[in-house]
């Protein structure tokens, strides 16, 4: 089980800056991991308006542009349902390295694909390779960083998914596709590099019953310092652990731990069935679980996500008066100056208004483009056929485009899945939630398409504002404010006996008016 524990803030032996001078460089390989996750997503972005019924060399029809933007996403749910057992077993330092192999391999068959079958294959195992990222990065990040500063941490590791995408958006304007994908292969062996000079987690040692490496491990993670210093938090560490032995059962259905547990000796299949039973059927998961999905349907489908793959063409035919590639560009850098205004906002406005205003603010956006579409682009206009696109070009959808980008940023569906969650379900509880996520973006970027042919430019955007507007009233309701809540806290909410709705002024006395 992947889990994320909270220990309290030791007074630091050492300085300050060489204890997060110890903890950064041991989270340089998850780091240098999600700037390669970032370029992953965003490689069918700059690859697909040279593919597009290409003259010369490869070509793909609208057809095939259209499975190939999405196949990858359609791989990351296998990628992510595995991570979490593998992870558990061979640790976290381990999985850390081994993730890297299915992306050097896409880049790989990217740089010498000779036919679309190859760049297929690539791109699944792109997404293959981002899938399974999700719990080695989630829980080795997690389990090493102090209390103090793992929310910033975190933050910084956002930062890097950031800087892959605008750095693959930058390599589209600059190189050919090859090209990119051989620069992209420097990104996961210096992640595999950077690992090797990592410790593994504390947690995991010593779940695993290796006292000495943990000891070790803490000592390098708090600044490269003695065991006398880490004494404490090492205590508290190993009774943690010792907890994460007990069977979860037992504590679910508050049986006597001090006998031997006969959980342990029945039939494998019945275990499991009465594990998911008293694990992953409780309410502190299922509600979460649903609120996490809901958010994540939502905020995929608000506008910026499904037309990934084809936003270089979307630029055009929506007649914005830049090359698109150069568009797209301003996108990735945008991306990233968003990702740090929400350091600053979550602390200023909370998660929940957040995540709500963000939400809205999208939806008007798309309304925006939607009415701009349905005014000025004619309806012979196909993203998909370059040839149609009108030839009058306009600032007005460009800006709208750019507010659509910067709150499409302020949404905090992944930081919220790191949190909500009990720790006994809480790696199969993300893997599931991250696997509905990318079901979920695979159905929003194949159906774009499908969307454009129906309902025109105009049609496809007034959709995608439909569902950030039922998201965000989605979110008011039933999103609670976690900002400054343990862990322990946000799980005791989702266990009490009426605790589905947020704890909302209007909320409350509509309520009180209802008893």
């Amino acid at each position: 089980m992947v889990v994320k524990i909270q220990t309290e803030q030791v007074t630091p032996s050492v300085s300050r800056f060489r204890s997060i001078a110890s903890q950064f460089l041991a989270i340089m390989s998850p780091n240098i991991l999600l700037l390669d996750l970032g370029m992953a997503i965003s490689f069918s972005t700059i690859a697909l308006p040279d593919l597009l019924n290409s003259s010369e060399g490869l070509s793909m029809n609208e057809n095939q542009a259209s499975w190939f933007g999405s196949i990858s996403f359609l791989t990351q749910p296998a990628g992510a349902l595995i991570s979490g057992p593998v992870v558990d077993y061979i640790g976290r330092k381990k999985a850390t390295l081994l993730v890297n192999i299915p992306h050097i391999i896409a880049w790989l068959l990217v740089y010498y694909a000779f036919n679309l079958p190859m760049l297929f294959v690539a791109n699944g195992l792109l997404g293959f390779g981002t899938g399974f990222m999700e719990a080695p990065i989630n829980s080795y990040v997690g389990e090493i960083t102090e209390p103090t500063i793992r929310g910033a941490l975190c933050t910084v590791a956002q930062f890097f998914t950031a800087i892959g995408v605008m750095l693959m958006y930058f390599l589209g304007t600059i190189v050919t596709w090859r090209q990119a994908a051989l620069i992209c292969l420097c990104a996961p062996v210096a992640a595999m590099l950077f690992i090797l000079l990592a410790p593994e987690t504390p947690v995991w040692l010593l779940f695993r019953g290796r006292e000495k490496q943990a000891m070790k491990s803490l000592c390098y993670l708090r600044g490269w310092t003695t065991e006398e210093n880490v004494s404490e938090e090492f205590e508290r560490l190993s009774i943690y652990a010792k907890k994460l032995q007990r069977c979860a059962i037992c504590c679910k259905t508050e049986d006597d731990e001090t006998k031997d547990c006969e959980h342990m000796k029945m039939n494998i299949v019945k275990r499991f069935l009465l594990k998911f039973r008293y694990v992953m059927m409780a309410k502190e998961t299922l509600r979460p679980f649903t609120l996490i999905i809901m958010y994540f349907l939502f905020h995929s489908m608000s506008g910026l996500t499904p037309i990934r793959p084809n936003m270089v063409n979307v630029c055009g035919a929506l007649g914005m008066p830049h090359d698109g590639k150069k568009i797209v560009l301003m996108v990735g850098i945008l991306t990233f100056i968003t990702s740090g205004l929400v350091i600053g906002l979550i602390k200023l406005l909370g998660k929940r208004k957040l995540a709500i205003s963000a939400l809205f603010f999208s939806g008007v956006s798309c309304m925006a483009i939607s009415i701009y579409a349905e005014k000025y682009i004619p309806d012979t206009v196909f993203s998909y056929d370059i040839n149609t696109f009108p030839t009058e070009k306009s600032y007005v959808p460009l800006v709208f485009f750019y507010f659509l980008t910067i709150f499409t940023g302020f949404g905090i569906p992944w930081v919220l899945l790191g949190e909500v969650f009990p720790f006994r379900s809480r790696a199969a509880a993300q893997g599931f939630a991250a696997a509905g996520n990318y079901f979920i973006t695979f159905f929003g970027s194949k159906t774009f398409i499908n969307f454009e042919s129906s309902f025109k430019l105009s049609g496809a955007f007034g959709v995608y504002a439909a569902f950030a507007y039922a998201g965000s009233i989605y979110l008011y309701f039933f999103l609670p404010e976690t900002e400054g809540k343990s862990l322990q806290e946000i799980e005791t909410f989702y266990n009490g006996k009426f605790r589905t709705f947020a704890d909302d002024p209007i909320i409350n006395s509509l309520k009180r008016l209802k008893r």
